[in-house]
């Protein structure tokens, strides 16, 4: 087993417990790190599929999931802010 594919199934088990926070919670905010985590997962998959097929393509596509991961983070965290204020009022 060489590293790369090693890397590759280390990183799917890791999607598992970010799969669970993000569709059972039990509160917004372990949703967050549950998507959070999904997309670092993917990051890593579209890196290792970049190394095991030498096509720059799947780069782009890590740089894209990277900042899709980072707007919607903080686009619901700020929900989650709102909703917050919202019930403290």
């Amino acid at each position: 087993m060489t590293l790369t594919l090693l890397f590759v199934v280390v990183a799917g088990l890791a999607a598992v417990p970010g799969l669970h926070r993000l569709l059972v919670g039990p509160t917004l905010t372990d949703r967050v790190i549950g998507l959070d985590l999904l997309f670092a997962v993917a990051i890593v998959l579209s890196l290792s599929a970049a190394l095991l097929s030498q096509r720059t393509v799947f780069l782009d596509v890590a740089i894209g999931l990277a900042v899709v991961g980072f707007v919607a983070t903080l686009a619901w965290a700020r929900l989650i802010q709102i909703q917050t204020e919202g019930e403290s009022e």
